[in-house]
């Protein structure tokens, strides 16, 4: 299996950084997620996950992400949905969310995953 990257174009901000680094398990999103054709972007994600899970080895996820519109909302969803299932069949996964600690709506927005997903995050304020 290999890692999956995913550069940052500079001047184009609908599109988050990506690494998922399939040595490690440890995995990180930043930037911001606000492209066209949500779907697309984040199929090659989750099935990335859906495989390194396969392998039962321990995950780790760093969300960085500082705005995402709604269609990118249901599939980060989708991903803490494939987390908390791994989690429950006795996979280990860590989830970290950082946060700008003067944005009271990113704040709600993390809690209300939490609560859809069943999938705890652990919460960073920078």
């Amino acid at each position: 299996m290999e890692s999956l990257i995913i550069n940052e174009v500079k001047g184009s901000p609908y599109y988050p950084a990506v690494s998922f680094n399939a040595e490690t398990g440890v995995c990180e999103m930043r930037g911001e997620s606000y492209m066209e054709e949500t779907y697309k972007f984040y199929e090659p994600l989750i099935g990335w996950i859906n495989t390194y899970i396969l392998q039962k080895k321990p995950l780790e996820m760093h969300f960085k992400l500082t705005y995402f519109n709604t269609n990118s909302s249901r599939l980060i969803l989708d991903i803490l949905d494939i987390f908390n299932k791994y989690h429950e069949s006795g996979g280990s996964v860590n989830v970290y969310w950082y946060y700008d600690k003067k944005d009271p709506d990113m704040v709600e927005e993390i809690e209300d995953f939490m609560a859809e997903s069943g999938m705890e995050i652990k919460m960073i304020p920078f």
